[in-house]
């Protein structure tokens, strides 16, 4: 087995870098026009492969907005329920839709395919231009279908720093709360793409912020998958994943 890959335990898919949102905060920086989505044949085929010859304890989809595409989704988490991988997450947020029937009907069917826990994106940078109100029937719908949900937080500086940002994060954690819904420890913001454009002000120019998504090149433990294929230096839609992984190589400074 190749070297750089023997601990591999874990796969994530960036269904698409499409969204509902237009955060400031976004480290992808402004996609609006974005359109492409990932091939679900071929995600739902990758889920097999791996879990064939490694043992994956999670996976993960999000985007962009993620239920921009919801048959997609479904489609690579039936595929981690059939192959017994424990923790199956999505994390979206909640705006894909303000009908209310739809919303329903989309929850269920992520229950039906096999998720089983979802991190919901609120905080002061959403809701600048997400509507809370479908959020919240989405959340709601998430909870009747009897899926685990809490909610996911973007943090500016630090989840302690008294910032306007935070504290508008704080008030919308809250109304949350009522609803039975709890905070997951979320993320700090990093510096790049948009964070970097509208928020330059929150960051020290002299510290060198260390990516917290980087992984060790020579120590692989997980396979992202782009929305266009791309993976490992390979490409989904060219080659098989196997083969992906076999010939990978860490790319040296």
């Amino acid at each position: 087995m190749n070297p750089y890959i023997k601990n591999i335990n874990r796969i994530e898919f960036v269904v698409t870098y499409a969204c509902t949102g237009r955060c400031k905060h976004c480290s992808e920086g402004d996609h609006a026009a974005f359109r492409e989505y990932i091939n679900g044949d071929k995600a739902a085929l990758l889920v097999r492969q791996v879990c064939g010859n490694f043992s994956i304890d999670s996976l993960m989809t999000f985007g962009g907005e993620p239920l921009l595409h919801p048959e997609v989704v479904c489609q690579i988490h039936s595929a981690a329920r059939e192959m017994e991988i424990p923790k199956r997450q999505l994390i979206t947020n909640g705006f894909f839709s303000k009908k209310e029937g739809n919303i329903r009907e989309i929850a269920e069917k992520l229950a039906q395919s096999g998720v089983n826990a979802i991190l919901l994106s609120v905080d002061a940078f959403h809701q600048e231009t997400i509507p809370l109100e479908p959020v919240k029937c989405f959340a709601k719908a998430v909870q009747s279908a009897g899926v685990f949900l809490r909610t996911q937080p973007a943090w500016l500086v630090s989840p302690e720093d008294r910032n306007p940002y935070n504290r508008q994060t704080a008030r919308i954690l809250r109304e949350f709360e009522e609803m039975g819904i709890s905070a997951a420890e979320g993320n700090v913001i990093f510096p790049s793409g948009n964070a970097l454009k509208y928020l330059a002000e929150y960051f020290d120019p002299n510290r060198q912020y260390e990516n917290p998504y980087d992984e060790n090149p020579e120590d692989i433990r997980t396979i992202c998958v782009s929305p266009n294929g791309e993976v490992l230096g390979g490409n989904l839609y060219q080659e098989d994943i196997l083969t992906i992984l076999e010939n990978y190589t860490p790319v040296k400074g």
